[in-house]
């Protein structure tokens, strides 16, 4: 499966907004909402993605390139471990785990947004080459 490079910075750009709110507001439910957002793009049925598709992409065209869609969703797998820990952080109102996660997720989804490097993205092409065998 292919994905639109520009989508997934798309949805980087809203995921950033989101947690940036997050980190300001201290809103729990709505990181619970983003680590939702994060199991539907693990699982290929990304909402912002969606978004993109219908408002953004038929204004700019087709791309000039599609990439892998694997490394992209294993970034939203970790983007869900990192929102899920920052949920828990909240719930058991332990403030600088939940912070803390938060912020982490915010850099990485910032980072691709931004500059294009997708920090998940570029895990999963190490881990892959550090275990050619237990991959596809």
């Amino acid at each position: 499966m292919q994905v639109d490079p520009r989508s997934t910075r798309f949805a980087a750009a809203v995921t950033t907004l989101i947690l940036a709110l997050v980190l300001v507001t201290g809103n729990a439910w709505l990181l619970l909402a983003q680590s939702v957002v994060f199991g539907l793009g693990l699982a290929g049925a990304s909402p912002y993605g969606l978004l993109f598709r219908r408002l953004v992409r038929p204004k700019l065209g087709p791309p000039a390139q599609m990439e892998d869609a694997v490394p992209p969703r294993f970034a939203q797998g970790v983007g869900l471990v990192f929102a899920l820990v920052g949920v828990a952080g909240f719930a058991a109102q332990i403030t600088p785990l939940a912070l803390g996660a938060t912020a982490a997720a915010l850099m990485a989804a910032f980072l691709n947004a931004a500059f294009g490097f997708c920090l998940g993205c570029e895990t999963y092409l190490i881990i892959r080459r550090l275990m050619p065998a237990a991959t596809p």
